[in-house]
């Protein structure tokens, strides 16, 4: 293995696609949408795009109820507009990469169909989790799991005489069927799949919940932590997070897509603790890397921040990976939120108009600035939530009727999901939908406030959020930020990050209290700044001494 892969450093840009750009009017993004605006991404200094799921889809789940993983969604366009996108990208020297998403399928793929026609104990059953009830009569589930979303794993289904039969297990959404991954049809139907889309251009895959594949043996019962059932990531690992087994999985596909010339890449969405543990996923011959959610989940404390970084790049660096680094996805609240609130918000839960606590957007926005600046200066390679290069912030306010997440209809209203951080973004400021769809037609009601966000209200504004995009990506490949080394620099406050990386020196200010600056050449700073740095503030100076 060489060092010099493009994913090893690259900034990889995450599109939404029913949220990113609308080019028929419909109110939900499309393929021909995002094409359209590829040329916004190449400006702005990304690598890569990654694409969430935009398969055939009862869109349940947003797509990730996958009903054909070898087609385009209609209401997302066809397979012809996704090899016309693929090309553009390739054009414009971005990759793509695409969201596979193997632990569960729709209750409408032909394969779910298939095993309820089918009798119990069938073939077509054994490619899903069905299993008897307990009970005298089968009444009580097969164990205690407890959905993501919200409710018990387990629904039951009747026999064609119309008696209640066996129950199959979604760790997600009653639509959403786990695949049983110790069955070898099931592992031979994917490596087809991953065969359709290498064939037709795509640069890897980010599989979605990756930890999730193997279920532990006898699938005994297991009670969560206070607050429900979540993605995982704890100290404890349910039986149905992160079993040894599915490393066997991904060293299969690492075999397949190694086949293929452009260094493919697989990444794993895996919500596993400790950091340790995490770099199983990415040795040499599994994937090569993995979403850095201890990074995404710290809080906005100098401390914890330091400590992340350091048990990522040992943890990463001892298995030969680079390390990633990430603040925003279609999963969470949004950073320029989220780092505004003092208390937990776990993933999922999200922020609505009856929560007990409410972002700062002042606050927020200045924060997530300085984190950005600060996350685009660490060696290892970046993600980027589309619209956060704008500074949106989680949609508070959004109308309980408009609510669409599995998660708030799950938890009976209790958690308001993630509809909050996936409102269609704003490219034009008096436009309707703020450019997002030529009618105005919308598929999340956006905020009445948000034209001071829109891409057209930044470019080429000095100090606007964008601007500050473009120029920390700029610098950081000019710098090569991304291939290089930490440093730590000693001397500081305890409230304040301090490293060199190459010749770029990055001091970022978590308290309250003005710091003065050592020399060099303030080269870029989340806040306009003399030689002083105010708290809540990241700056980059050239260091002029090497």
């Amino acid at each position: 293995m060489t060092q010099n892969e493009w994913w090893r450093s690259a900034v990889i840009y995450q599109v939404y696609p029913r949220s990113f750009s609308d080019s028929d009017g419909d109110g939900l993004g499309d393929l021909k949408g995002i094409a359209s605006r590829l040329p916004a991404l190449r400006d702005l200094g990304i690598d890569a795009v990654w694409l969430s799921p935009f398969y055939t889809s009862p869109q349940n789940d947003a797509g990730y109820d996958v009903a054909d993983y070898r087609d385009v969604d209609p209401r997302f366009g066809t397979l012809a507009d996704f090899d016309d996108l693929i090309a553009e990208a390739h054009r414009l020297k971005l990759r793509v990469i695409v969201d596979l998403v193997p632990n569960h399928t729709s209750d409408q793929h032909s394969w779910f169909q298939a095993a309820l026609a089918a009798p119990e104990g069938s073939p077509e059953r054994a490619r899903y989790l069905f299993r008897d009830g307990k009970g005298a009569d089968g009444h009580i589930p097969p164990n205690n799991w407890e959905s993501v979303f919200g409710g018990r794993a387990w629904t039951r289904v009747n026999r064609p005489d119309g008696t209640p039969g066996q129950w199959y297990l979604h760790l997600f959404d009653t639509s959403q069927p786990d695949l049983d991954w110790r069955n070898p049809w099931v592992r031979e139907q994917f490596r087809g799949i991953l065969r359709f889309w290498l064939d037709r251009g795509v640069d890897g895959f980010r599989v979605d919940v990756a930890h999730g594949l193997i279920k532990k043996a006898g699938l005994p019962d297991y009670t969560p932590p206070k607050g429900g059932a979540s993605m995982g990531g704890h100290s404890n690992t349910p039986p149905y997070w992160a079993q040894p087994g599915v490393h066997e999985i991904y060293r299969d596909w690492r075999e397949l897509i190694d086949e293929y010339p452009g260094d493919r890449v697989l990444v794993a969405e895996a919500w596993v603790n400790p950091l340790s543990e995490l770099a199983h996923w990415v040795r040499p011959d599994e994937m090569h890397q993995a979403f850095n959610f201890q990074y995404l989940e710290a809080p906005w404390d100098a401390a914890e921040i330091r400590t992340v970084i350091k048990n990522s790049l040992a943890a990463f660096g001892h298995v030969g990976a680079p390390s990633t680094w990430v603040l925003s996805n279609h999963d969470v609240v949004r950073h320029a939120s989220r780092l505004a609130l003092d208390g937990d918000n776990p993933q999922g839960s999200g922020i609505g108009p009856n929560s007990p606590e409410k972002p700062n957007r002042v606050i927020g926005l200045r924060r997530a600035r300085a984190a950005t600046l600060l996350m685009l200066a660490l060696p290892g390679s970046a993600y980027v939530y589309q619209g956060e290069e704008l500074g949106l912030p989680e949609d508070v306010e959004l109308p309980d009727s408009a609510r669409q997440d599995p998660t708030w209809f799950r938890t009976d209203h209790e958690r308001y999901g993630r509809d909050g951080c996936r409102v269609p973004i704003p490219w034009e400021a008096v436009a309707p939908a703020y450019g997002f769809s030529n009618t105005g037609k919308s598929w999340l009601p956006q905020p009445s406030d948000w034209a001071g966000y829109a891409r057209d209200s930044q470019g080429g504004v000095a100090g606007s959020t964008l601007e500050l995009y473009r120029s920390a990506l700029a610098l950081r490949a000019k710098q090569n930020l991304g291939e290089g080394e930490l440093e730590w620099l000693r001397g500081y406050p305890h409230e304040v990050v301090a490293f060199r990386n190459g010749g770029v020196v990055v001091i970022s200010n978590f308290g309250s209290e003005i710091i003065a600056l050592p020399r060099g050449t303030v080269a870029l700073s989340s806040e306009p700044i003399t030689r002083e740095l105010p708290g809540e503030t990241t700056v980059w100076l050239m260091d002029d001494g090497r």
